[in-house]
């Protein structure tokens, strides 16, 4: 970004510089795309290149409200083209991009937080907005009302609506949800590095695994049973595993799987005592379309 008008521009390039990062939080967790994130800050930027600072009372205030803007164009654009609704397509199974994810889009979807991305990627665009502002960057409801073209109540009713689908109705922590949390927890780390005997160590004896065959790599049979069956399964899916996110699904505690922050596919998980007793791969549009998914506290 090399200024050509001289000390101004090369002044305001300098600005802008000392906020790209802020905006690119701010546009990733309301695009779920780096490239599109990328495409949103440069948009900006360009806007300030042709308008100018003067008359901005506080630039990084101008610079949010401008990239929510081209953001929220972005998202409607999206819904006009009844696009997927979770997003750019995710590698096909065992194909040669899986397990591959570019090192960048991983880290930003890990810091983000992969189970938020997925719920976020099912708001309305007005609702992700007025909820990334608020709820995640502390931005004013009479500026997010100003961002979304809505008065300063509906802008409140907009992310409470948005809230409440990104982590359902608050109340205190169910003893039984926390136990089953840790039990998926360990099972989803012994998945990730591969570790049989860990794997045994969580898995009831009579364990069952059913996966959606669209998901599976060829020959991979779609029912195992046993702990022995299922555990050297899990272990075959491991790099599948490490894209995975605890995350509440249908009520309950299991897993989404969303390489870079983009679904693949989700496993309702049913835990007996302090062991996984059976778990369902949930994979395609329209089946996970009807799967309820909500981000666990401090998730």
């Amino acid at each position: 970004m090399n200024g050509d008008g001289g000390d101004g521009r090369e002044e305001l390039a300098l600005r802008f510089e000392e906020q790209r990062g802020r905006l690119r939080a701010v546009a990733y967790r309301m695009l779920g795309s780096p490239d599109e994130a990328d495409d949103a800050v440069q948009e900006t930027w360009l806007r300030l290149a042709r308008t100018g600072a003067e008359g901005i009372g506080s630039l990084p205030g101008w610079l949010t409200t401008v990239v929510s803007r081209v953001c929220l164009d972005m998202l409607r654009a999206r819904t006009a083209r009844r696009e997927d609704p979770y997003g750019p397509a995710a590698p096909e199974p065992g194909g040669p991009d899986e397990g591959n994810v570019p090192e960048e889009r991983a880290v930003l979807a890990e810091s983000v937080g992969l189970a938020l991305l997925v719920v976020l990627e099912r708001l309305t665009p007005a609702e992700r907005v007025a909820f990334v502002l608020h709820d995640l960057f502390a931005v004013p409801f009479d500026e997010v009302g100003r961002i979304v073209d809505r008065s300063v109540p509906a802008a409140k009713k907009l992310a409470s609506r948005a809230r409440h689908k990104v982590r359902g109705p608050a109340g205190q922590p169910d003893a039984a949800l926390g136990r089953d949390r840790r039990v998926v927890e360990a099972f989803l780390a012994a998945a990730r590095g591969g570790d049989t005997a860990a794997l045994l160590t969580v898995l009831a004896p009579d364990v069952v695994r059913h996966a959606d065959p669209s998901v599976l790599p060829p020959g991979v049979p779609v029912e195992l049973r046993g702990a022995r069956a299922v555990a050297e399964g899990t272990v075959l899916l491991r790099e599948r595993a490490r894209s995975g996110a605890v995350a509440l699904v249908d009520g309950a505690v299991g897993i989404v799987v969303a390489p870079g922050g983009r679904l693949l596919c989700v496993l309702r998980v049913t835990v007996t005592g302090e062991r996984v007793a059976g778990y369902e791969v949930v994979a395609g549009p329209a089946r996970l379309a009807a799967v309820e998914v909500r981000v666990l506290d401090g998730g």
